[in-house]
């Protein structure tokens, strides 16, 4: 899990920023079987369908919980793991990552 090269490292931080670039990144093949890439988009796209509820919910509320997907990007782009609570549990027990 050491050979995170720097298009990896990008990759996985728009995921985070731009929720329609992990929806592409699972359709390409060559990104799809990036375990960092796939670990990011797929983390991302359980977020933002969170997210999606929360705002629905709270009348708004969720888009400054929006900001901790930047956090998040940018923990990415720096080569890490990122681990959302809860969703990466449930995303790892599915099978998805």
């Amino acid at each position: 899990m050491n050979n995170i090269n720097d298009d990896d490292k990008l990759w996985a931080a728009l995921c985070w920023v731009i929720p329609i670039i992990a929806i592409v990144v699972l359709f390409i093949e060559g990104k799809r079987s990036r375990p960092f890439i796939k670990y990011h988009a797929v983390n991302s796209l359980a977020f933002e369908v969170v997210l999606t509820v929360i705002t629905m919910c709270t009348l708004g509320f969720g888009g400054v919980v929006y900001f901790v997907a930047l956090y998040w990007a940018y923990l990415a782009y720096q080569g890490q793991w990122v681990e959302v609570p809860v969703l990466t549990n449930f995303v790892k027990n599915q099978g998805w990552v």
